[in-house]
């Protein structure tokens, strides 16, 4: 399965519940779609949020995010690891 990492803006002065809030709603769904979140930061200052995640297709983790209210701006397939 592939990896992603999305990137989520307009998070200004998200709290630490807040950001497990959201990550939560995208766990109650992402088998849906064949998805799995790993993990999320939050960078509250900048009011931007970071997922990795895997799953079949850039669309797939898109859907789950559209569907818990919080619609990724920009999703990067990660193709190299070191």
């Amino acid at each position: 399965m592939a990896k992603f990492m999305d990137v989520h803006t307009g998070f200004f002065g998200t709290t630490h519940e807040e950001l497990d809030a959201a990550h939560c709603a995208d766990l109650q769904i992402e088998a849906e779609e064949g998805v799995h979140f790993e993990r999320a930061w939050l960078d509250p200052e900048l009011g931007k949020v970071f997922c990795l995640s895997s799953g079949p297709s850039k669309e797939a983790v898109l859907r789950v995010h559209e569907r818990a209210g919080h619609p990724a701006t920009e999703i990067y397939e990660l193709t190299v690891e070191v």
